[in-house]
C-alpha cells in the first residue's frame, strides 16, 4: 500500500512539474481550456490546469521573412516574367493568428502572387522595371489591410528578382549597349571641345601675358632712358656749377693776392688774344687798355731789334 502511495505522489508530481511552463522570450503561448480560447501566455512562468489547459499554439512575435517562389505574371503590353518577392511580417494578435486562417504562411504566399499579377498587369514592361518602389508601396498596402483579421502586420514588400523573358533580356543588353557607346560618343565629343577652349584659352592667356610683358619692359625702357636723361642734365648742371665755383674760386683769389693794374691788363690782353683767334672779324679794344698794348708792341719792337 506504501509503495503504492509513492507511486501515485512520483506521477503527482510529475505531472504538476509538467504543468509548469516558462515561455521565452519574444514568444507567446494561445491556451484553450477545455477546447476553448482560454487566454495568451506572455514571456514568463506559467501554470496549466492537468487535463483541461492546453497549449493550442506557439507564436513567435519577432518579425518574420518569407521568400516566396517566383510567380510569372503578365504585363500590359503581353509580356510575361516572372518575379520574385520577400515579405516581411510580424504576428501582432495571437488569438487572430491562431483561429483567422489555417495556413498564415501559405495564405499570405497566395494573396502575394494574386495582388502581384493585379498590379503587374496594369504597368507596362518599362514601367515595371523603373517603378519598383511604386510596386513595393502599393503590394505592402493591399497586404497589410488583408491580413489584419489574422493577426498580421505586413511591415515591407521587396521585389527581390524581375526576370523578363530571353529575347527581351537580349534586346535590353543591345539597347544599354547602344546607350553607353552613345554616351561614350557625347563625352568623348565634350572631352576634345573642352580641350580645344582649354587650348585657345591657354593661347589667348599666352598672348596676353606677352603684350603685358611687352609693356612692361617698353615701360622700363622708357624709365631708364628719362633716368638717365635726368642723371645726363644732373651731370651737366654739376658741371656748370663747379666751373662756376672755380671762375668764383679764381676771382676771390685774384681780389685776396690784390693785383697791380698792369697785372689786370696783362689778363685782359689774354682774355682778348683768346677771343681774338681768328673766329672774330671784329673786336673793340677798350681805351684803358690800348694804351697798354701800345706800350707792349713797343717793347716786342725792341727786342726784335736787338736781336
Amino acid at each position: 500500500m506504501t509503495e503504492i502511495l509513492i507511486v501515485l505522489a512520483v506521477i503527482l508530481i510529475a505531472i504538476l512539474v509538467s504543468c509548469i511552463k516558462i515561455v521565452p522570450q519574444a514568444r507567446a503561448y494561445v491556451i484553450e481550456r477545455l477546447g476553448v480560447y482560454c487566454g495568451t501566455w506572455k514571456t514568463g512562468m506559467h501554470f496549466k490546469l492537468p487535463f483541461i489547459d492546453k497549449i493550442a499554439k506557439k507564436v513567435v512575435l519577432m518579425e518574420q521573412v518569407a521568400d516566396f517562389q517566383p510567380q510569372a505574371v503578365i504585363t500590359k503590353d503581353n509580356v510575361k516574367m516572372q518575379i520574385d518577392t520577400v515579405v516581411f511580417f510580424q504576428i501582432t494578435d495571437c488569438k487572430l493568428y491562431a483561429y483567422g486562417v489555417v495556413n498564415p504562411l501559405s495564405a499570405i504566399e497566395n494573396l502575394t502572387a494574386t495582388t502581384l499579377r493585379n498590379i503587374i498587369g496594369e504597368l507596362e514592361l518599362d514601367s515595371t522595371l523603373t517603378s519598383r518602389d511604386i510596386i513595393n508601396s502599393k503590394m505592402r498596402s493591399i497586404l497589410d489591410e488583408a491580413t489584419d483579421p489574422w493577426g498580421i502586420k505586413v511591415n515591407r514588400v521587396e521585389l527581390k528578382n524581375i526576370m523578363p523573358p530571353k529575347e527581351i533580356q537580349d534586346a535590353m543588353e543591345k539597347q544599354m549597349k547602344a546607350e553607353r557607346e552613345r554616351r561614350e560618343s557625347i563625352l568623348k565629343a565634350e572631352g576634345e571641345r573642352n580641350s580645344a577652349i582649354l587650348v585657345a584659352e591657354g593661347k589667348k592667356q599666352s598672348m596676353i601675358l606677352e603684350a603685358e610683358a611687352e609693356k612692361q619692359s617698353a615701360i622700363l625702357r622708357a624709365e631708364a632712358l628719362k633716368e638717365a636723361q635726368i642723371r645726363e642734365a644732373e651731370g651737366q648742371a654739376e658741371a656748370i656749377l663747379k666751373v662756376q665755383q672755380a671762375t668764383a674760386e679764381g676771382i676771390r683769389m685774384i681780389n685776396e693776392a690784390n693785383p697791380g693794374q698792369g697785372v689786370i691788363a696783362i689778363k685782359s690782353l689774354e682774355a682778348f688774344e683768346k677771343a681774338a683767334d681768328g673766329k672774330a672779324t671784329k673786336i673793340i679794344i677798350p681805351s684803358e687798355i690800348q694804351s697798354l698794348a701800345g706800350l707792349v708792341t713797343s717793347a716786342s719792337e725792341l727786342m726784335k731789334e736787338d736781336k
